[in-house]
Parts: C-alpha cells; sequence; structure tokens
C-alpha cells in the first residue's frame, strides 16, 4: 500500500515552492500559503534561532488569521533544516519546529531517524532531498515521508541525473511521496512531473521572481535575461557543485579556470563567508530560460494553474488518437 501525503489533495496546484536561501521569507511563504501551495523556507535564513522562532510565529499567526477571515484553509508551510554537524543550530532549530509543531520539514545534507522520529512526534512530515539513488535509499531507512528528487538543472544544489531516469530508479523501491526538482517553471511542467511519476513539483527558481521574495531587483532581471546556457554549474562556490548566473559570477570576477575548481573558492575579505558569496553570487536552475516576468504569487499561482489544467486535457485529447 502507498503511503502519499495526505495535504495533496487539499492543494490547489501540487506545487511546493522551495525554500530558497536568503530569497524566502514569511511573506513568501504566507503568500504560497493562502494562494493553495505548500511555502517554505530555510531556518537559517534567519541570523539567531531567536529570530527563526520569530518568524514561526509570524507566519502561523498570518495564516491562522486567513483562516479565520475567509473560512478557507490555507496550505501547510514548511521549515528546511540542515542536517549535518556543520551546522549548530540544528538542536536548538529542531526543538522550535516540535514546539511550534511544523507541519513539513526539509532535511538536506543528511536524513537522520531520530529527526524523524523528533517530528513524527507531533505529527509532522519530513521529506528528504536527494540527488541520487544512494542517498534516496539512505533516506528511506531513516523512515522520511517523502523524498525530493533533484535532477539535472535544478537550481541551488542540483544533482546530474535526467528527472525521468530519477524518479525510474527511486520510485522502482520507494512507495511513499515523491517530489521532482529541475526546470520546472510553467504548469505543464508541472503535469509533466506528474506524468513522470511525481505527486508533486518542486519550485524554486520560478518563485525567486515574485514580488514578496526577498530577492534584489537586479537579481530578477538577470533571471529574465538568461538563457539554460547562462547556468553554470560548479563547487567553486561552495565546495558542492551548484547552479549560478553566469553573469554574477562573471561581476564577482570568477574565471573560467577557477569555476572548473572542484574546491571552494577563497574569496577573501570582500566574500569571506559562503553566506556573502550566495548573497552576491546568485543560483538559478536551467528554467530561468522561460521566467520573462516578475509576478505576485497570487497570480503565478493562477496562472500555472491554468497552465496545468490546459495540459491535462491535451494528455486526455491524446486517448482519443493513441488509445
Amino acid at each position: 500500500m502507498t503511503q502519499k501525503a495526505s495535504f495533496i489533495k487539499d492543494l490547489s496546484l501540487p506545487v511546493i515552492a522551495a525554500p530558497m536561501f536568503l530569497i524566502s521569507n514569511p511573506e513568501l511563504v504566507v503568500a504560497c500559503c493562502t494562494s493553495g501551495i505548500v511555502g517554505t523556507f530555510p531556518a537559517l535564513n534567519q541570523r539567531s534561532s531567536e529570530g527563526f522562532e520569530a518568524w514561526l510565529i509570524q507566519i502561523k499567526e498570518t495564516l491562522a488569521a486567513f483562516e479565520a477571515e475567509t473560512g478557507k484553509k490555507p496550505a501547510p508551510f514548511g521549515v528546511n533544516l540542515i542536517v549535518h554537524p556543520t551546522n549548530p543550530r540544528l538542536e536548538a532549530d529542531l526543538r522550535l519546529c516540535i514546539k511550534h509543531k511544523v507541519p513539513l520539514i526539509i532535511t538536506s545534507l543528511g536524513a537522520v531517524s531520530q529527526v524523524v522520529d523528533a517530528v513524527h512526534s507531533y505529527g509532522g512530515l519530513v521529506f528528504h532531498d536527494i540527488i541520487k539513488k544512494r542517498h534516496a535509499e539512505k533516506a528511506a531507512a531513516a523512515g522520511v515521508d517523502g523524498l525530493i528528487l533533484v535532477s539535472a538543472g535544478a537550481g541551488g544544489h542540483a544533482g546530474t541525473i535526467n528527472p525521468m531516469t530519477l524518479v525510474a530508479e527511486v520510485e522502482s523501491f520507494y512507495d511513499k511521496t515523491l517530489i521532482l526538482s529541475g526546470c520546472i517553471s510553467t504548469g505543464r511542467d508541472v503535469a509533466s512531473a506528474l506524468q513522470m511519476g511525481a505527486d508533486l513539483a518542486y519550485m524554486g527558481t520560478r518563485f525567486i521572481n515574485t514580488s514578496e521574495s526577498a530577492a534584489p531587483e537586479a537579481y530578477r532581471e538577470m533571471i529574465i535575461e538568461a538563457g539554460a546556457s547562462d547556468i553554470i554549474y560548479t563547487a567553486a562556490i561552495s565546495g558542492v557543485h551548484a547552479n549560478f548566473l553566469a553573469q554574477s559570477l562573471k561581476a564577482a570576477g570568477l574565471s573560467e579556470e577557477d569555476l572548473k575548481k572542484n574546491t571552494k573558492i577563497d574569496f577573501g575579505k570582500e566574500l569571506d563567508t559562503e553566506a556573502k558569496a550566495w548573497k552576491t553570487i546568485w543560483s538559478a536552475g536551467q528554467g530561468a530560460a522561460t521566467i520573462h516576468e516578475t509576478l505576485p504569487v497570487q497570480k503565478l499561482v493562477e496562472r500555472l494553474r491554468k497552465e496545468f489544467l490546459e495540459a491535462l486535457r491535451d494528455q486526455t485529447a491524446m486517448i482519443a488518437q493513441y488509445g
């Protein structure tokens, strides 16, 4: 018997707006949830656990007020936790997620059964992001409720495997919720993700270009101007391969030789921490090629839903031809 996340049936569109470092904020999360899709943010977008808790309270109170005023139940929200020894805040932030009963926890850089058990203790769900089958097998063994398959072309720390192959490999042994990430920018892309076997689409880059995101205007404009070939896959920024906008890499003074390195570059005094590097060197997925404007989240979701339904109707019509 398959075990899919129950909240999926209540969404206006089967989409999770991915947690983006330095970009996702309470305004973006709330706008997503009140539009009927899952909104998320990284705990580390706040500089302290105290600030993180303030965001949790703000999101919960705003969503509760929305439900009281409209009678509509918003979509659940989620928090991304970095589950790795290098994150000194993991224990404190996890305690806050338990305290506030965050509906969805997205774990990165490690699937730990103790974290999964802690979230399950209050009824929360844990989704874990992976880029290859071996990582998926470890996460499944840890008891996660869903796997986020980060395929080739995704923004941030992306994998290199074609999405069709990655979904096929993972669904051969995993029957819980599958979420597909990588170059998903339109409603038709969402429909394609489901056609491949995913239960949800994971969209990051498309939500950078929304009115509510914390992205600088220059960042949004660079995405609008970018084509697929303007996305560079390099480990030079954080020591782990990720996709970045070529123009922002050029503006930082990085050469082609720099970008070929498999270790993190020492940026010196101006960019002396990874956070500063990501603040001025901007990430995006290859889906940037189909982004041509910035919209409020509500209007974007309405457009995505229209495109999604049109794509489903087109697929249904094919039955008459090939059925």
